[in-house]
């Protein structure tokens, strides 16, 4: 529902507190200011630079009340007993905790019934203090939707060849949302002085400083691809298929994400960097670290802050790498940090379960049995995959890859790489090209995580088995048949067997 209409519907149930949040104060104040000359309404508006503004009255006697106070005490003076009459206040969270402040807006609302009299507070964000929390109703401001940033880059964009066309036109404005109308305007102006047209890259070079602002989130712009992947043939069919393009009758269904369980080196991180370059859609990287702040509460508000510009930035791909070291201390959350990292995990759980944005999370994890079972419940992901030690073909084809990558030569002999990961194969390749020595002399360099970790790798693949579908092979991982294998849908009823 649009701002004005829900403005109108609140004002006509004559509830006479009104809190806005909104990114945009100017295009926000320029829709109410249509509302109220569509509906005959009075209007002042008020902010700590220019003073109150709004009335003929108030301009012939030159008195703009810069003072805060001063403006709320007037709005009674300005009332007209046949029309409500509406005062916006902007930004004016900075100045709403002073006692005096509360018992004039206290007072202001409730004789507001009587008056017809509506105080209306702009704000980027909301924060009522307790002695009025009851007496506000909150509204949001939305962004721009896609409709909208079309407009606005026709607007701009005016001359033939300017604005693309097609698919190429959905890229761009898929890129740009989540962007305010002024942040759309600049980009696309910015792209015009570029390139000369609007450009879906500059588009996402302005979103990446915009998620930088925020240091919550960043946006990954790589150019990573399914192609620079080896194996994980059935992870990629799966998520190639659960991402494409749907019908107008099945939009409603909405994928929500998968879990990547491995053995580290086996590609979790780079996979979930290519799906979004793969599927056209922005990667956002998502550091659960970042989340945790030094105030009461702060934690809370960060984590509901960084999904909301989630759900604004969508269709998405969120990234969450190794969720099991920033939430595997929620169950001792109580006793070491006073119930933070509990409180986080919770708010992640609602939005993972009630979202409807497009936003699809691929979480990467080391060691599942670290990670809360509520995490890891059916309809949190749409599957758990687990990426074993790539197989002989597997590791073919990531020589090939990283060979051609190196400028490294086909002819060169190939090191025994028993037990090698994909990234321990990168690493060679990158030691021959940088040492200029052969494959198989870098390869005394490299010791396999398989060895190092012998233990723990072991344990992890035994309890992978029959838990994890195979991301190489359709079906369910099973522990000690090679990768080329068929993938056995068998499950053991005795867990020690597991």
């Amino acid at each position: 529902m649009l701002l004005t209409e829900q403005l109108a519907e609140n004002v006509r149930a004559c509830f006479t507190g009104i809190w806005i949040r909104s990114h945009e104060h100017d295009e926000a104040l320029l829709e109410i200011t249509r509302l109220c000359h569509s509906e005959d309404w009075g209007l002042l508006s008020w902010d700590i630079d220019r003073g109150l503004q709004g009335t003929q009255a108030i301009e012939e006697s030159d008195a703009s009340y810069p003072d805060p106070l001063a403006a709320i005490h007037s709005l009674n003076s300005q009332a007209d007993s046949d029309r409500p009459t509406l005062l916006v206040l902007k930004n004016f969270h900075r100045f709403i905790n002073s006692p005096e402040i509360i018992q004039a807006l206290t007072q202001q609302i409730g004789l507001g019934k009587q008056t017809r009299t509506f105080v209306i507070i702009l704000s980027s964000l909301i924060q009522i203090p307790p002695e009025l929390e009851k007496l506000f109703v909150c509204l949001e401001h939305d962004l721009p939707d896609r409709s909208q940033l079309e407009e606005i880059a026709r607007s701009i964009a005016t001359e033939p060849g300017e604005l693309p066309e097609g698919t190429e036109l959905e890229r761009v404005l898929d890129a740009a949302c989540g962007l305010t109308r002024y942040e759309a305007e600049g980009a696309f102006s910015l792209s015009l002085v570029r390139h000369g047209r609007i450009d879906v890259s500059v588009v996402l070079e302005l979103k990446a400083q915009t998620l930088l602002k925020s240091g919550l989130l960043t946006l990954h712009s790589g150019s990573e691809s399914f192609d620079d992947l080896g194996g994980l043939e059935s992870l990629k069919a799966f998520c190639r298929r659960a991402l494409r393009p749907r019908s107008q009758e099945s939009s409603h269904v909405r994928p929500r994400g998968v879990l990547l369980l491995g053995v580290p080196g086996t590609g979790k991180s780079a996979f979930a960097k290519a799906l979004g370059k793969e599927t056209g859609r922005a990667t956002l990287t998502l550091d659960v670290g970042a989340l945790m702040g030094a105030l009461v509460g702060q934690t809370e508000e960060r984590t509901r802050r960084a999904l909301r510009i989630v759900d604004a930035i969508q269709p998405a791909v969120l990234f969450i790498d190794e969720v099991e070291k920033g939430l595997s201390g929620a169950t001792s959350s109580g006793q070491s940090d006073s119930g933070v990292s509990t409180r986080m995990l919770g708010t992640l759980l609602s939005w993972l379960n009630d979202h409807t944005s497009d936003v699809f999370v691929v979480c990467t994890a080391n060691d599942i049995s670290k990670l809360p079972p509520e995490l890891i419940r059916a309809e949190r992901f749409d599957g758990l995959f687990f990426l074993d030690l790539p197989g002989d073909s597997q590791k073919q084809v990531i020589w090939n890859i990283y060979r051609e990558q190196y400028g490294l030569t086909e002819e060169q002999k190939l090191p025994e790489d028993r037990h090698w990961t994909g990234s321990e194969i990168r690493a060679c390749c990158r030691l021959a090209a940088l040492l200029d020595v052969p494959l198989t002399q870098a390869a005394e360099n490299v010791v396999p995580v398989a060895v190092t970790a012998a233990e723990s790798v072991a344990r992890l693949r035994r309890w992978a088995s029959n838990r994890c579908l195979s991301a190489e092979q359709p079906g369910v991982f099973v522990h000690g048949e090679r990768s080329e294998g068929r993938a056995q849908r068998k499950l053991s009823r005795d867990p020690r067997r597991n």
